[in-house]
């Protein structure tokens, strides 16, 4: 099942909608679908990441150590 969403943007926008639409080869609904996508997914990790940032039982790296270990793991 589909559903359409109207959405009002500026013209700046939308000529970069068009320019993109073009350059794909895809409809401006095809690329506002992907858009959406990506927009959602990074929200996800963001969301995750967040979540686990504010969890006291999540462990937290020391990113000096972490290095450290990362460039003397050869």
């Amino acid at each position: 099942m589909t559903h359409q969403i109207t959405a009002m943007v500026p013209d700046a926008l939308f000529e970069a909608l068009n320019v993109a639409a073009r350059g794909l080869n895809q409809s401006r609904a095809e690329v506002i679908r992907m858009a959406i996508d990506c927009f959602l997914e990074e929200f996800t990790d963001v969301a995750v990441a967040t979540r686990r940032l504010g969890d006291p039982n999540d462990a937290v790296l020391d990113w000096t150590k972490v290095r450290r270990e990362l460039l003397d793991s050869d």
